[in-house]
C-alpha cells in the first residue's frame, strides 16, 4: 500500500508536517513497559499485590478513559492510583529511544523547508522527560499537546484549535500518527495526506491499519516525490 501512495504523493504538495510522538517519532516500548510492567509492579509494592494481580485493574481503568484526555494525563493517573507518574517514569527513562530514522527524516523536512509540528497527546510533564533524554526537540518547529486545547486528537474540536491557533492548509498537509481512530479524526477534519506507522513499539508484531498506507520506517519515504534528497 505504501507503494500506491508513493506513486501519488508529492513532497511539493505539502507544506506542513504535523508529527505524532509516541510510536511515531519515539519508541512505543518505553510507554507499553511502563503501563504494563513498570507501573503494576510498583502499585503493586504499595498494595500489596504482585504485579500479575494489579495489571487488570490498572488494565480496566485505563480502558474505561480510553479516546479521553484523561488516558493521557498523568496528573489524572497520579491521583486516581494515588503514585507519582511522573516519578516512576523517569525510574526507566533509559528505555526511552527514537524510532529508527527519526532524526534523519526531521532534518530532510528542515531541509526541505517544511513546517515539522509535534501534536501529541501527551502531557506536558511527559513531553519534558522525553525532551530530556533524546534529540528530537531541537529539529522541531512548534510543539503542540492535546493538554493545551483541553481534548484529544480523536476529538474534532482539537483539530479545529489547531487550525485557529497555527492556520495550515489540510489539503497541503501531511499527518503521521501509529493510531487508527486519531488518523481517522484528522481524515474527519480533512486532513489530505495520513501515513501511519506499522510497527509502533519495536517490541511488538506490526499493527494493521485499515484504509491508511503505512510505512515500517522514515526511510521508506525519505526520497519520494520531486526534490529527491540525496543525503538524508
Amino acid at each position: 500500500m505504501i507503494l500506491d501512495w508513493a506513486r501519488e504523493f508529492n513532497w511539493d504538495q505539502v507544506d506542513t508536517v504535523l508529527l505524532d510522538m509516541d510510536g511515531t517519532l519515539l519508541d512505543l516500548h518505553f510507554d507499553s513497559f511502563f503501563w504494563m510492567q513498570h507501573l503494576p509492579r510498583r502499585y503493586g509494592e504499595k498494595h500489596g499485590l504482585s504485579a500479575a494481580q494489579a495489571i487488570p485493574d490498572i488494565a480496566q481503568r485505563l480502558a474505561d478513559k480510553q479516546g479521553t484526555l484523561d488516558w493521557y494525563c498523568t496528573e489524572f493517573w497520579s491521583r486516581e492510583l494515588d503514585m507519582d507518574i511522573v516519578d516512576l517514569k523517569r525510574e526507566i527513562k533509559h528505555l526511552i529511544n527514537e524510532r529508527p530514522q527519526t532524526l534523519d527524516f526531521l532534518r530532510a523536512l528542515g531541509r526541505r523547508g517544511k513546517n515539522r509540528v509535534l501534536i501529541t497527546n501527551a502531557h506536558p510533564d511527559s513531553v519534558e522527560i522525553k525532551f530530556a533524554v533524546t534529540g528530537i526537540q531541537p529539529l522541531l518547529d512548534l510543539v503542540i499537546t492535546s493538554h493545551d486545547y483541553g481534548c484529544p486528537k480523536e476529538d474534532q474540536r482539537f483539530w479545529q484549535q489547531l487550525q485557529q491557533n497555527m492556520p495550515f492548509d489540510p489539503a497541503r498537509t501531511l499527518f503521521i500518527d501509529d493510531s487508527e481512530p486519531v488518523l481517522r479524526s484528522a481524515q474527519t477534519y480533512g486532513i489530505a495526506h495520513l501515513l501511519a506507522i506499522e510497527t509502533p513499539d519495536s517490541q511488538q508484531q506490526s499493527r494493521p491499519y485499515f484504509g491508511f498506507p503505512a510505512i515500517q520506517t522514515f526511510s521508506q519515504i525519505l526520497h519520494l516525490g520531486t526534490g529527491r534528497e540525496t543525503d538524508g
